[in-house]
């Protein structure tokens, strides 16, 4: 082993790392803006464990004074965010989608409340709610069943995990890999031929949505096997609104991958887009009762229309008709980036 060698290569890499000023810098930027975003979302707001849902409210703002029917001591409780809705039909589909906890009626005289039976934080929130209801004695707190049993957790979260790992196959295995075929002087060598930007870009398009598709449903099978998911809907148009959100995202890693030879930037800012969109799409997590600004801004992204649409097909049993506008979403993302990236295609830089 040659020491020499090692300090020459050690030396060599270093200085063409920080000779790449767009990488260099953004290894600095990330994380300062990941943090600074998720403190503007979150900074000055403290943590809520706990959603609750109550009704009748005029707005999604539930102060003390509108919420004075409920127990004081059910009202203090820490980590307990209240959200309003102005009917109980609002409020039972947040509550049957998981993105609140607990929901109560405010003008019950016992002051009725639901939950899901399969959901941990709401057997949780239930507790909280009895136990700040002992001195009232009995007759108060009355649990009302939830129709059909609502949906398990699971059944909501799935459809996130395979959204998330189509959106980082997408845009790491186009957007990354081809800007190191650039780097290395793959794409130079290809532009000697008779192929045109448009076949390649088309090629490597449908190579990695059908990849996608093909691991969706392998990933599909294999856990159905274990726990039996329930799809309230057609496979067929699951399949579907999965086709256009691979489209889309595919088109997304096209546009990332038009320029750029640096792997470490590019690197960067793939973590860049994909972090916020799985944080704020609500893959793991409801955005019910975050800002209003923060909301608009998931309406932005292709994974929240995704998600949105395969949700409603497999577990409230809507049609592809139903779910048209989050699929013109896609596809109105699909034709603007695709569009965008074979205007700025270059082979060498």
């Amino acid at each position: 082993m040659n020491w020499q060698r090692i300090r020459a290569m050690f030396k060599a890499r270093n200085y063409e790392f920080f000779r790449d000023k767009a990488a260099f810098g953004w290894n600095f930027l990330f994380p300062f803006l990941i943090i600074a975003g998720f403190g503007i979302i979150f900074g000055g707001r403290e943590y809520s464990g706990f959603k609750v849902g109550v009704f009748p409210v005029p707005t999604d703002v539930v102060s003390r004074e509108t919420a004075s029917s409920l127990p004081q001591k059910f009202l203090a409780t820490k980590y307990l965010e209240f959200i309003g809705f102005s009917t109980f039909e609002e409020g039972f589909a947040k509550l049957k989608h998981h993105k609140v906890d607990f929901l109560v009626r405010l003008d019950s005289p016992t002051r009725q409340y639901w939950l899901l039976d399969s959901s941990p934080r709401g057997y949780v929130v239930e507790r909280l709610f009895q136990a700040s209801l002992i001195p009232d004695g009995p007759g108060f707190g009355e649990k009302v069943a939830v129709p059909g049993g609502g949906i398990r957790y699971l059944d909501w979260l799935f459809p996130g995990i395979l959204a998330m790992n189509m959106m980082f196959s997408a845009l790491w295995g186009v957007g990354y890999i081809i800007v190191r075929y650039r780097k290395n002087g793959a794409l130079k060598r290809l532009r000697a031929t008779p192929l045109t930007a448009f076949e390649y870009l088309t090629a490597q398009a449908l190579s990695r949505i059908l990849l996608l598709l093909f691991s969706l449903v392998v990933v599909w099978l294999g856990v159905e096997l274990i726990f039996s998911f329930q799809v309230a809907g057609s496979y067929l148009d699951l399949f579907i609104v999965f086709t256009l959100g691979a489209t889309s995202l595919t088109s997304l890693g096209l546009l990332l991958a038009a320029r750029g030879t640096s792997e470490e930037f590019t690197s960067g800012l793939v973590n860049f887009i994909t972090w916020p969109m799985m944080f704020l799409s609500e893959v793991w997590f409801s955005l019910e009762g975050a800002p209003q600004w923060v909301r608009s801004l998931s309406e932005l992204l292709p994974l929240t229309h995704l998600l949105r649409a395969a949700r409603k097909v497999m577990n409230d049993g809507a049609t592809l008709a139903e779910v048209g506008p989050e699929c013109l979403v896609l596809l109105g993302v699909t034709l603007v980036c695709l569009v965008l990236g074979a205007a700025l295609f270059s082979w060498n830089e």
